[in-house]
């Protein structure tokens, strides 16, 4: 987290990261809706999409976004406080799998995230 600056500038709280899952959170600022008054899609995507980097990371190998994919079936309104919690679905020497949930402080699930990972051959120190 401490070299991760557009997770800082979101205002992300880790709750959780371990190896396969991580818990993340976040409040939802007047700066980050769109011209509807409603939190813009990236906000809740790029809050998932830092759940799959925790989560998918802390094996200790660097791993990066394959593909990803997000629905929106609540919207997010500024003041919500989003939690994003990822789950390994899947993990083999070359990819992983992940389902990254996103609900507000109603429990509403806001967000479903799925990201797949590459896994390099590149170790870092978790």
């Amino acid at each position: 987290m401490s070299e991760d600056l557009f997770s800082q500038w979101l205002g992300i709280e880790v709750i959780k990261a371990e190896q396969g899952v991580s818990v993340l959170k976040m409040k939802i600022r007047k700066e980050m809706v769109n011209g509807f008054n409603l939190a813009h899609g990236g906000i809740a995507f790029s809050l998932a999409d830092s759940a799959l980097a925790f989560a998918s990371n802390a094996y200790g190998r660097l791993s990066v976004a394959l593909d990803c994919s997000i629905s929106f079936p609540v919207a997010v309104n500024v003041g919500d406080e989003l939690t994003a919690s990822a789950k390994e679905l899947s993990l083999t020497n070359k990819t992983g799998t992940y389902l990254i949930e996103v609900t507000n402080q109603k429990n509403e699930k806001v967000a479903f995230f799925k990201g797949t990972v590459y896994r390099t051959s590149k170790n870092w120190e978790v």
